[in-house]
């Protein structure tokens, strides 16, 4: 990947371009789109997941009135080094990433594991993180966080013996209504067809899961120390990172301010309702 020469900023997650930035020595491969000003939404992205895995709905909604950024941290996808295997490694190489971009103050959406990154990081950088919202996540600590390896792997030996993709099981539930919101999604990951960003090594994968695997088992976090303004997003039934702990956050968080939980929805629950998430998102950041 390529940092490429100035041209008018892309209007479509699917025809963004591919950009580099170096931090210290090491490649760290991103898109941008959206406004050229205003504070930009850094995406923190879920387990396994690289460039390609957020829904184009979702970043092209928010890119409409916001400057948007998608990457992949040390070690994934595109980005060159190794894979950290703690959450709090992984939010130092973020602040590195965004540093070397040249922002001192972001937003920060963080998915799932990319939610535990976003938490580290708003405790101890709040001069750097004006406003979070937290998706599919929960605390370190959190009931059921400790369990996503042992899940992970049975949905995705049952995906590979039912020739399906792994995140219809882990991010949706198993209904009419959340197998066509799967189908749906899987299809618009589909959408960009050209310099497409590589898949996660074996390697990499291991240390994410060890890491969150880690945070599941750390003591019950303090989110005391997170003082900015939090908006707490999930699907009502999500299996990877129960439902209870996105409640949690929103009753804790001394900012906290709970979305309604989506109905019929797990994991995915951002991607399955984007069309609620969004105007809520931009909403709540714009305020």
């Amino acid at each position: 990947m390529s940092t490429p020469s100035s041209s008018p900023a892309p209007t479509s997650y699917r025809n963004t371009p591919n950009r580099s930035v170096s931090v210290r020595g090491v490649t760290f491969a991103y898109r941008r789109l959206g406004p050229d000003d205003g504070v930009p939404l850094i995406l923190l992205n879920h387990l396994s997941a690289v460039l390609d895995n957020w829904d184009p709905r979702v970043v092209d909604g928010l890119a409409a009135r916001r400057p948007v950024i998608a990457f992949d941290n040390r070690g994934v996808g595109a980005s060159g080094g190794s894979t950290p295997d703690t959450i709090e490694a992984m939010a130092r190489d973020t602040v590195l990433f965004i540093r070397a971009l040249g922002y001192d103050s972001v937003d920060l959406l963080g998915l799932s594991m990319g939610g535990f990154i976003a938490q580290v990081i708003a405790a101890e950088e709040p001069d750097l993180v004006r406003k979070l919202i937290l998706a599919g996540t929960g605390p370190a600590g959190g009931p059921g966080i400790d369990k996503v390896t042992s899940l992970t792997i049975k949905d995705t030996v049952k995906a590979l013996l039912t020739r399906k993709d792994p995140k219809q099981y882990l991010f949706f539930t198993d209904t009419v209504g959340g197998r066509r919101a799967a189908h749906a999604f899987l299809d618009r990951l589909k959408e960009r067809t050209n310099d497409r960003d590589k898949a996660i090594s074996l390697s990499s994968f291991r240390a994410q899961l060890k890491a969150i695997h880690r945070w599941g088992r750390q003591a019950p976090a303090d989110l005391s120390r997170i003082h900015q303004p939090v908006l707490v997003a999930n699907g009502e039934s999500d299996r990877m990172v129960p439902s209870v702990n996105t409640v949690d956050l929103a009753a804790r968080l001394p900012q906290g301010e709970l979305e309604p939980l989506y109905p019929d929805a797990g994991h995915g629950g951002i991607f399955q309702y984007h069309d609620r998430f969004v105007p809520r998102a931009l909403e709540f950041l714009e305020r």
